[in-house]
C-alpha cells in the first residue's frame, strides 16, 4: 500500500524512515527487505518495504533525488548514530 500523501522529499528523510523501519516503529511483520522501485503504470519512484515471499507490505513515494541518490543508502543501510 502506498499512501499518495506521504512522500519522501530528501536523503534525511529517506534516512529517517529506514531507521524507522529498521527499529521496528511501524510495527510490521516478517520485514525481509527494502527496495527503490517504480511504478510499472507511470514510472513513479518509491520505497519498498518487502517481507519474506517478497510481497509489499508498505510503500512510500519518493522523489527523483532520493531516488537516484538513495540507492547506496538503501542498499547498505543508514548511517545509525552511536
Amino acid at each position: 500500500m502506498i499512501n499518495d500523501k506521504d512522500i519522501i522529499e530528501t536523503l534525511d528523510e529517506l534516512e529517517a524512515f529506514l531507521l524507522l523501519i529498521d527499529n521496528g516503529g511501524l510495527g510490521l511483520q516478517n520485514v525481509a527487505g527494502v527496495a527503490l522501485a517504480t511504478n510499472n503504470s507511470d514510472g513513479r519512484p518509491f520505497i519498498a518495504i518487502l517481507d519474506d515471499k517478497h510481497q509489499l507490505l508498505l510503500g512510500r513515494w519518493v522523489s527523483q533525488d532520493v531516488f537516484e541518490n538513495g540507492k547506496d543508502m538503501v542498499r547498505y543501510g543508514p548511517k545509525k548514530a552511536h
